[in-house]
């Protein structure tokens, strides 16, 4: 039987660090499918942020020209041909939904695809470090450098490595701030310094942080700070696609002459030659034959390393590939591969995303730009008049969201020979009034509606506002309740 271990037997570090200090991680450049794959992504992703406020898009006179624009002082959000009103948020978590469920589907397919292609930090992290081996050479010679007493040149070299940094981090900073604002006039007035104090402040604090976390951080970020590896490893499963290294294929390991001989003597012997290139060129520093790990981002850069090195030893690629557990499984046991993309899993992700972009779509094409709100008066709710008629209060809001004015015509459906007046309101129709709306406005009217005394009536009554416009025919209605004090 087992001793029980009390506190006394143990013994504790006080002295010890409480966290693992940084170990520099110094990439090596590689070129491969996968690389060009994560240069062409990074151009395409950088050049859409970068370049999308100067689009124009041409929504009539008086409204904004910027394709994209979040337009806070005027509460507008525009997308091209789209604009949404704070009062449609509903789109923005429609959006947030798909997105979530795009990351879960994109995991279920490949693993962290998203972190290792799209994700922001991973796209201006491999911009500074191509900066960063520009200037100051490949992983070689920043190792020898660092290990070497600084000189004036490799002092310069790291002096115009932080400029460029710094340059990328302010107009990275410059440019979100151009989606806030009308991205020509706000480059003008950020450049004779006439542009409000906090577009200043905003781009001050993401230059900083762009600079500190791609230039700096790095892969801390991915392995501390990010919660997405966390996440990803609670949703993947065994059928997933994960960067893996095929260990039933690349076990045991020697060198290249070593596995002359012991092939020679009939011995098995595996296809990986420790040369510890996959390492060598990955962006957080892990060495992916030791299996899944929290700090592998699924980049694929150790794949074309790998490739690399089997094409030159006459060896088949992929040791290293998207695969998963089950395959290996099956490789051992002389079983064919099997892929399985379509399952419960991935059906679900996908029928709620088209689901979500089928209920947005609908919610897009049938938005009416012409909306009514009604609130009834509170104190007093209902007024008798001296000739024995009825009075109530209500306080009618109109939202017109047309680039232009529009004439709309005020009916009402409620209590027998009911009449409507507009307070402050004129018309050549006292019967039917009609009013002008404001174009891209809000408008608030009260109004009377008066009714006879009829006393086998119900105390309350349903009352319907009914606005419609005149020129394009659009309606909107409201309803509230007519009340008998």
């Amino acid at each position: 039987m087992n001793k029980p271990i009390s506190p006394a037997d143990l013994q504790f570090d006080e002295d010890g660090p409480l966290y693992v200090a940084q170990k520099k991680v110094y990439p090596q450049s590689v070129a491969g499918t996968f690389r060009r794959i994560k240069w062409g992504l990074m151009a395409a992703c950088l050049g859409l942020y970068y370049l999308l406020p100067f689009v124009r898009w041409n929504r009539g006179l008086g409204a904004p020209s910027q394709a994209v624009l979040i337009d806070f002082p005027n509460r507008r959000f525009y997308f091209f041909f789209i604009e949404l009103w704070p009062q449609e948020i509903y789109y923005f978590t429609g959006l947030l939904i798909l997105a979530a469920m795009a990351l879960f589907l994109m995991n279920a397919l490949g693993g962290r695809i998203w972190c290792g292609y799209l994700c922001p930090q991973t796209v201006w992290t491999d911009l500074f470090y191509a900066v960063e081996r520009w200037t100051e050479g490949d992983r070689r010679e920043r190792i020898r450098a660092d290990a070497a007493p600084t000189t004036v040149n490799r002092l310069a070299r790291r002096v115009l490595k932080h400029v460029i940094w710094l340059v990328i981090a302010w107009w990275t900073g410059g440019a979100w701030v151009l989606y806030f604002s009308d991205a020509p006039t706000l480059v003008r007035d950020l450049a004779t310094f006439q542009a409000p104090a906090i577009a200043y402040i905003w781009i001050g604090i993401l230059t900083a942080t762009t600079y500190l976390l791609a230039g700096h951080a790095r892969e801390q970020v991915c392995v501390y700070m990010c919660p997405w590896p966390r996440i990803q490893a609670a949703l993947t499963d065994e059928w997933a696609l994960n960067v893996t290294y095929k260990y039933d294929r690349g076990e045991p390991r020697c060198s290249v002459k070593k596995a002359i001989d012991l092939r020679s003597l009939g011995e098995k012997v595996g296809d990986c030659i420790d040369c510890n290139q996959c390492v060598a060129v990955c962006p957080t520093g892990i060495d992916i034959r030791d299996g899944a790990q929290l700090g592998c981002i699924q980049c694929g850069l150790c794949i074309d390393a790998c490739d690399s090195v089997m094409t030159k030893i006459g060896r088949p690629t992929r040791l290293i590939g998207y695969d998963n557990d089950i395959n290996v499984q099956q490789r051992i046991t002389g079983k064919p591969e099997v892929f399985k993309a379509v399952r419960a899993r991935t059906i679900v992700y996908a029928a709620i995303i088209a689901a979500v972009c089928a209920v947005m779509l609908y919610a897009l094409l049938t938005r009416t730009l012409l909306e009514l709100n009604v609130l009834h008066d509170r104190n007093p709710v209902a007024v008798k008049l001296s000739d024995g008629s009825i009075r109530n209060g209500y306080t009618l809001r109109f939202l017109n969201k047309r680039g232009f004015d529009r004439v709309i015509a005020v009916d009402i459906d409620g209590p027998a020979d009911a009449q409507i007046h507009i307070v402050g309101a004129d018309s050549v129709t006292p019967d039917r009034p009609m009013i002008v709306l404001g174009r891209d406005s809000t408008t608030e009217l009260r109004v009377l509606v008066t009714a006879p005394l009829n006393e086998t009536a119900d105390r309350t009554a349903p009352v319907k506002f009914r606005v419609t416009d005149i020129g394009l025919g659009e309606v909107a209605s409201a309803t509230d309740h007519f009340v008998t004090p």
